[in-house]
């Protein structure tokens, strides 16, 4: 019989992330306690450039952004965003969205499996993905539950399962 596998990917839906922002941007401009406060966010690139003229407005605008983001299904582990900074009369929080699992990611993923996962399990690295081969699906299974288990700062998708 033939392996069984599955590839593990750190992954974000763009639409779903482009249509949060968009539903973000429409609270920010017609809820009440933002009036007044030049407060905004949009796409700046690949980033999402978050603004207001106070740290607290801004962190405000990262709050309904994130709150978006958990009602879309993308986790706020994918999210990354770096303290208010102040750039003249408003403050900038610049945040990136994270794709793919990095190889020190990957690297603890793999040693994960190799030392709570079944022994006949094995795991290799592909670019930014990880392919998980067993001969027994109940072992896949079971690392997919291992993983879902497991602390990591990293979103993960278990796609292509054959």
């Amino acid at each position: 019989m033939a392996d069984s596998s599955f590839d593990i990917v750190s992954k974000i839906d763009r639409q779903e992330a482009d249509n949060a922002l968009n539903q973000a941007r429409k609270e920010v401009e017609q809820r009440y306690d933002f009036k007044g406060t030049d407060a905004s966010i949009e796409w700046s690139g690949e980033a999402i450039l978050i603004k207001a003229n106070s740290e607290e407005r801004a962190k405000a605008v990262l709050d309904v952004f994130q709150t978006k983001l958990i009602k879309r299904g993308i986790s706020l582990k994918s999210l990354d965003s770096g303290e208010p900074t102040a750039s003249g009369k408003e403050y900038r929080i610049v945040s990136t969205l994270k794709e793919g699992i990095s190889q020190e990611n990957a690297k603890k993923i793999g040693k994960i499996i190799r030392d709570e996962g079944p022994k006949s399990v094995k795991s290799q690295i592909q670019g930014d993905e990880l392919r998980v081969q067993s001969k027994s699906r109940d072992d896949l299974q079971e690392v997919q539950r291992l993983l879902k288990a497991a602390d990591l700062d990293v979103d993960l998708q278990f796609v292509n399962y054959r």
